[in-house]
């Protein structure tokens, strides 16, 4: 299951996944997972969390976010939870800020995916500037 933060800058969106990491880390009978770009969620999330700097492996674009995020899936059957913040810092390339159509690309690949993981992204943007096919995975 996909699921999608969307909201402006400053609405709180790292806030809401930071406490469903939380959340999960108490009641998960397998691993969290939460990639970032940086490090600044060290100190919020709990230790239990696996917490991945995509700017270790040098994960830029969407294409390649998709790939990272898979091969976490298939490296670990026990995750029950992957969440990502800063989807567009991360699916950045060039001078695009907000590539809609590449994270909608992502999305639907991702939904393909053979795993039992909840997938939660933090999508900085207004609801409106989301591709239509994307309205069914935004958390209310």
């Amino acid at each position: 299951m996909i699921k999608l933060i969307v909201g402006t800058k400053g609405s709180g969106k790292t806030k809401t996944l930071i406490d469903m990491a939380k959340a999960a880390a108490e009641t998960s009978k397998g691993n969290v997972v939460c990639v970032e770009k940086g490090d600044k969620l060290a100190r919020e999330v709990p230790t239990s969390v696996r917490l991945i700097n995509s700017d270790e492996y040098q994960v830029k674009g969407f294409a390649n976010l998709y790939g990272f995020l898979a091969g976490i899936l298939a490296g670990n059957y026990d995750i029950t939870h992957l969440f990502v913040d800063g989807t567009f810092k991360i699916g950045k390339v060039g001078e695009v800020e907000k590539d809609y159509e590449g994270l909608a690309a992502l999305v639907e690949k991702l939904s393909k995916v053979q795993s039992d993981a909840e997938i939660i992204f933090t999508v900085s943007c207004d609801v409106a500037d989301l591709p239509i096919t994307m309205k069914d995975f935004i958390v209310k």
